[in-house]
């Protein structure tokens, strides 16, 4: 049986390519069925994100030209347009690159730690879905207890290096606890998204998100408790910001040196943290002037980040250490399997010897046979048709030139061990 990862990314692949090949949620179960029907394909997962798909197959062979067709056929692609953008891996370069992309290392950003919660609803899908057995959920248990390892044993995530997670961070690093706060969000983007997300998440007391279109801030502020009001109404309640995100496309300054002066009068001159993180700025770079008012900029913001990455290349390069010991280790226990049918035919051999001698002893007991004889003549029995079969094959073999078999008999039945009484 084969590992293998089929996949599309964001290194592989633009974003309207990446959308076509992504698997909605109520298609998953459907797709498993699928691939599962395909020819030579014992399990499968499917891990479908904004920045990648992947497919996670166990297989008899290694060719991969009927998984690729696969792919592109259920989302009516041509293979020749997806090809290109495909990648494959077999085996431990499969197992590597699971943990790789389980542990943040193969992320768009680095030690991002959301993929590994998408990769277990990935594998709770294929549990649901029945479409997993021993070998890809042993692959999925492992690629947990690595991501852990990983996460515990280096300081992959420790450093915010997006500038929303940097922004929340200077903020916790001056208020600390962020419960007593209130934030107001100036923009409804993807940053500002994130940042109220991040604001959300550490329990932030009050959250006001402002756009343009009211609607907007309405929608979003309501994913995370807070509240959406327009451009035209910060001023209303700019004094009751402790802390100001903004980040909008706006040509000019939304806040000016005037405005915010004012709204510190009403706070009694209580601290301000402004973050902008716009680029034209939303904030005058006035503002900066006035006391009580922590006014940082994107550029500050960077070299942070800057120094961020810097440390979780330090780390990555710490976890790709852990991660080759532990693909070694998963490969050497998926190469156990290979002597379970051995094993199992071995034990199964030597049983039916067993009872077929066994019979034999019964028989001459019921017979009048001696007890004594009768034990002596079957252990007899046992040792020399245990024994004929192996030492008829090690004569031909030694014969033959093959001493190598000599020495894995030594091995296995550890014959130097009793030589010296061990």
């Amino acid at each position: 049986m084969y590992l293998t990862v089929l996949g599309i990314n964001h290194r592989s692949a633009p974003v309207e390519v990446r959308g076509q090949v992504a698997f909605p949620p109520d298609k998953i179960e459907q797709a498993l069925a699928e691939l599962r029907q395909l020819g030579g394909i014992h399990e499968a997962a499917i891990l479908s994100t904004c920045n990648r798909t992947e497919l996670y197959c166990a297989r008899e062979d290694t060719t991969i030209d009927s998984l690729a067709a696969w792919l592109g056929g259920f989302h009516r692609l041509s293979p020749d347009d997806l090809r290109p953008h495909l990648y494959a891996y077999q085996d431990e370069l499969a197992v590597r690159h699971v943990f790789r992309v389980a542990a943040g290392l193969d992320s768009m950003i680095l030690g991002e730690p959301q993929i590994l919660g998408q990769m277990k609803d990935c594998y709770q899908q294929a549990i649901h879905s029945k479409s997993i057995d021993t070998l890809v959920n042993r692959l999925f248990q492992h690629t947990f207890s690595v991501a852990k390892q990983v996460r515990t044993d280096t300081a992959i995530g420790a450093s915010p290096v997006s500038v929303a997670f940097a922004a929340v961070g200077l903020a916790r690093q001056i208020f600390g606890d962020l419960t007593s706060q209130t934030a107001l969000l100036i923009g409804a983007g993807e940053t500002i998204e994130l940042t109220a997300r991040h604001l959300h998440e550490r329990d932030v007391g009050q959250l006001i998100i402002a756009n343009r279109t009211v609607t907007r801030a309405h929608d979003l502020a309501a994913q995370f408790e807070g509240f959406g009001i327009g451009l035209d109404e910060i001023d209303v309640h700019l004094a009751e910001a402790d802390i100001v995100i903004a980040s909008t496309g706006s040509s000019v300054a939304l806040l000016d040196k005037a405005t915010v002066k004012a709204a510190l009068r009403k706070r009694k001159h209580r601290p301000v943290l402004m973050i902008d993180i716009a680029v034209p700025p939303d904030i005058d770079p006035a503002v900066a002037e006035l006391d009580d008012v922590y006014l940082y900029t994107v550029d500050d913001l960077k070299q942070v980040i800057d120094d961020n990455l810097r440390s979780r290349q330090e780390a990555a390069d710490q976890a790709e250490e852990i991660i080759e010991a532990q693909a070694g280790r998963f490969m050497a226990w998926t190469r156990s399997l290979d002597a379970i049918p051995t094993l199992r035919a071995y034990r199964e051999h030597a049983e039916t010897l067993g009872e077929t001698e066994l019979e034999r002893a019964r028989r001459a007991l019921a017979g009048g046979t001696s007890p004594d004889d009768v034990v002596e003549q079957l252990a007899r029995n046992l040792v020399r048709k245990l024994t004929h079969d192996p030492c008829v094959n090690m004569r031909t073999a030694v014969a033959e030139g093959e001493t190598s078999l000599l020495e894995a008999i030594r091995i296995l039945f550890r014959l130097d061990h009793d030589k010296t009484g061990d």
